[in-house]
């Protein structure tokens, strides 16, 4: 992208979003069902990574944007793939552990991650709207983990997955401010691009220490999982390159529905009753947290509009 302004294209923002989610869902899916098959970890990242370095290479010659690489800040793109990769290993962990719904409803708490990093990174001043959020959404992580409220041992689901989901969400959270730092001075493609270009190399030197034989129906899940997970990268970019953050970021939610779903159909998984009365308390702390950032936003450009109103009298 280059730093012209794209013109809104608000429906079409949501539709890419809502594409985004629902190829993330299924290369969760894939993640989960590799892993049952005997896929590892590192092996499935690599392959993810790989193949999103040639499908973006590729688009961005295709399409004449090669010099969107371009970048003086190599050193925090190598920082953000630090962060990236290791947050990588813990999303893809926290897959491979609990059951699909109860591991994306745990992602969904990154949002209050970023609220406490807010405080302790940039000392942002937060209101009781994004604090009540906060204490909400982790009510409904102690009622997704373990509800202890008569709903049967049968509705705990594995500590240490939740543990992994919750780390994962933090890193996640952290991440985002490592590339709100880059999107000051680099283009969309380029942090993707230098995401797996430092990545992929990195894991090809582990990969003969982790490699295993696969039939070859775990290589077309593996494939597919890695297909996936470039589509949805580019599906991401896209949509923020035509739709407000605050808006579109909402359509994320969705992708409890496609992992409710693929843990029914694919994994015979049914969704507990912790999930039901959980994952509610969650979305709707991030709906709160989405809504009251969006009034900060709305207040903050008021007020440049009024200053610049005023300079120009």
């Amino acid at each position: 992208m280059d730093g012209s302004v794209a013109r809104p294209r608000p429906y079409l923002a949501l539709t890419l979003r809502l594409a985004a989610a629902a190829m993330l869902a299924t290369m969760s899916m894939l993640v989960k069902l590799a892993g049952e098959r005997g896929a590892g970890l590192t092996e499935m990242i690599f392959w993810r990574q790989a193949i999103t370095l040639v499908c973006i290479t590729l688009l961005l010659i295709a399409i004449g944007r090669l010099g969107d690489i371009k970048t003086t800040r190599l050193g925090a793109h190598g920082r953000r793939a630090i962060s990236g990769i290791t947050g990588m290993f813990f999303v893809y962990g926290a897959v491979m552990l609990l059951p699909l719904a109860e591991a994306t409803a745990i992602s969904f708490t990154g949002p209050f991650f970023a609220v406490m990093l807010s405080v302790i990174l940039f000392g942002e001043k937060v209101g009781r709207y994004r604090w009540g959020a906060v204490v909400l959404g982790f009510a409904g992580v102690l009622v997704l983990t373990r509800p202890g409220f008569g709903l049967g041992t049968g509705d705990a689901i594995d500590p240490l997955g939740a543990a992994i989901g919750l780390i994962a969400a933090f890193l996640v959270a952290l991440i985002s401010y490592q590339i709100q730092d880059l999107n000051k001075t680099e283009r969309p493609w380029g942090i993707v691009f230098w995401f797996a270009a430092f990545t992929a190399p990195l894991l090809a030197l582990a990969l003969p220490f982790v490699f295993t034989a696969h039939d070859p129906v775990t290589w077309g899940v593996i494939l597919a999982m890695a297909l996936c997970g470039a589509i949805a990268q580019v599906l991401l970019t896209a949509s923020l390159r035509y739709g407000s953050a605050g808006v579109i970021l909402l359509m994320d939610y969705t992708s409890l529905l496609w992992a409710t779903f693929y843990g029914m159909a694919v994994f015979d998984t049914a969704p507990t009753a912790s999930l039901w009365l959980g994952a509610p308390l969650i979305v709707a702390a991030g709906l709160l947290i989405a809504w009251r950032e969006r009034k900060l936003a709305q207040k903050q450009r008021s007020q440049e509009t009024k200053l610049q109103d005023a300079d120009t009298r």
